[in-house]
């Protein structure tokens, strides 16, 4: 029955909004939470629900439910469809979703494609402080680390994706990393970021081809629908202990952030415009079913 229920989801999703885009955009969504009237994921294999820890540091303990502080709640009409995930001043716990069952990771070969929206004048609205919209790890920033953030000092302020590997991996001299070159740094730097609090725009990054222990894995970045950079081949080793790996969102992050949703694949160029064109968003690739 979900198989047929897919295929019919497919074939009009490729009729009237993918046109020619490859259709395996619904079969390959393993996480979605649209923030529409609560903050608990809509589709998961693991623990939907939206989490909220004591503390950064690793282990992270989380239990279900908001921050009881009223810095972060939804916001029932702002979102690019329907609600949004409203981050009203800075959330000095740990939010977000477990990995396991929500996220591809594992120790042999995977790959992923993380999208999501935002609304922030980050020059306005973000403190002067590194802010990640998102960072997923057992570990730190650092190590085996995926995140989003936007930087504090530059004017405007740069959006950067860092896809840190083990230390050991990308770093295993353990050099200052605030002196090492930028080209030395897992990371792609948008110096022009286009945000404004008065508009949507979507964030979707790929990884491709990690913990295969060769120096083969891919990395892009994507801002509404088109690609803006590209990390150049190298090994991504990612040991994470997935029992304590977290999808956090918002540190130092204030805004709002809408429909998130990961894929258990990295998604083509062609997939990447197709999501973002999508009339209701990711819920286009499941409602009804």
């Amino acid at each position: 029955m979900r198989t047929l229920c897919l295929m019919a989801s497919m074939a009009l999703l490729a009729g009237c909004t993918l046109g020619k885009a490859p259709s395996r955009l619904a079969s390959s969504l393993v996480f979605h939470a649209p923030f529409d009237q609560s903050p608990d994921a809509v589709v998961g294999a693991g623990d939907r629900r939206f989490q909220t820890g004591p503390k950064w540091d690793a282990p992270r303990k989380t239990a279900a439910g908001l921050p009881t502080n009223g810095a972060l709640w939804i916001d029932p009409h702002a979102g690019r469809h329907g609600g949004a995930l409203r981050f009203e001043k800075k959330v000095a716990e740990v939010v977000g979703f477990r990995v396991p069952g929500n996220f591809p990771w594992k120790p042999t070969a995977w790959s992923a494609t993380v999208s999501f929206w935002l609304r922030t004048t980050p020059e306005i609205d973000i403190p002067k402080e590194y802010s990640d919209v998102i960072q997923i790890t057992s570990k730190a920033w650092d190590d085996a680390s995926l995140f989003v953030e936007f930087t504090p000092d530059n004017t405007p302020k740069h959006l950067r994706l860092g896809t840190y590997a083990d230390k050991n991996v990308w770093n295993p001299e353990g050099r200052d990393w605030g002196k090492m070159p930028l080209s030395e740094k897992p990371l792609i730097v948008l110096t022009q970021p286009p945000f404004r609090r008065e508009e949507w725009h979507q964030v979707i990054f790929t990884c491709e081809n990690f913990n295969t222990g060769k120096p083969d894995g891919r990395v892009a970045l994507y801002i509404d629908g088109q690609p803006v950079g590209r990390l150049s081949e190298r090994q991504h080793t990612y040991s994470w202990n997935g029992d304590d790996a977290v999808m956090m969102l918002g540190l130092g992050y204030t805004g709002w952030m809408d429909d998130l949703a990961v894929f258990d694949r990295a998604l083509t160029a062609d997939e990447v415009r197709a999501l973002n064109r999508l009339p209701h968003g990711v819920s286009d690739l499941h409602r009804g079913h």
